[in-house]
């Protein structure tokens, strides 16, 4: 080849070089600016969803969930003739403990499992009262799973699925817990006891 045309291409490929690594940079540097503006507006979507939310307490009044904002929330759905019942000794220790702290247990009551929450809200009210001396925010009964859930449960499940990403509620005192922020940070399968969930209510308050 021409000593004259290789000295040009050499000179052409040094001087397209720098615009060629400029352009290179600026599709990476894009790129992760795309990304990072698409994960700051799902945390935005995912820290002010759930204070949307409201559900009505056992004494049929609306109670926003605003009201739990800057609170660190238990959520379980709970049943009164559920082998796993008991828990609400437990539960009802949580909120003791922390309630002063920022933490707000919530029971939501459910018949979907087992047909174990049989009773009215004024039953369900006075049986958790009666035997486990229940003082945290308990709701009216819901549903759970299916078309009629609760927008609630369909946002935790949505945010925490289950065993093989299923998001379906297994049973009675399945538990969801949600941070200052209402990001959903952990879902806890219903033999999951109330007691060993302490430490991770500690870490977020």
């Amino acid at each position: 080849m021409n000593t004259n045309k290789v000295s040009k291409l050499q000179a052409l490929s040094f001087c397209l070089a720098p615009l060629l690594a400029v352009s290179v940079c600026g599709i990476f540097q894009q790129a992760s600016v795309g990304k990072d503006k698409s994960q700051g507006e799902k945390k935005i979507v995912s820290e002010s969803k759930i204070y949307s939310f409201k559900a009505k307490t056992l004494d049929g009044k609306d109670l926003s969930f605003d009201n739990y904002k800057d609170k660190v929330m238990l959520i379980v759905n709970t049943a009164s003739q559920c082998g796993f019942t008991p828990q609400y000794t437990g539960l009802e220790e949580l909120h003791k403990k922390f309630a002063e702290r920022g933490l707000a247990v919530m029971g939501f009551p459910c018949n979907q499992f087992g047909a174990q929450e049989p009773g009215n809200s004024s039953e369900i009210g006075a049986f958790c009262k009666k035997n486990y001396g229940v003082d945290f925010q308990m709701f009216e009964k819901i549903d759970v799973n299916g078309k009629d859930a609760h927008p609630l449960y369909k946002y935790l499940t949505g945010e925490a699925p289950g065993v093989l990403g299923s998001e379906a509620i297994k049973w009675n005192f399945t538990k969801f817990l949600v941070d200052r922020k209402g990001n959903v940070v952990k879902r806890y399968p219903p033999n999951t006891k109330p007691e060993d969930i302490s430490k991770d209510i500690e870490k977020l308050l």
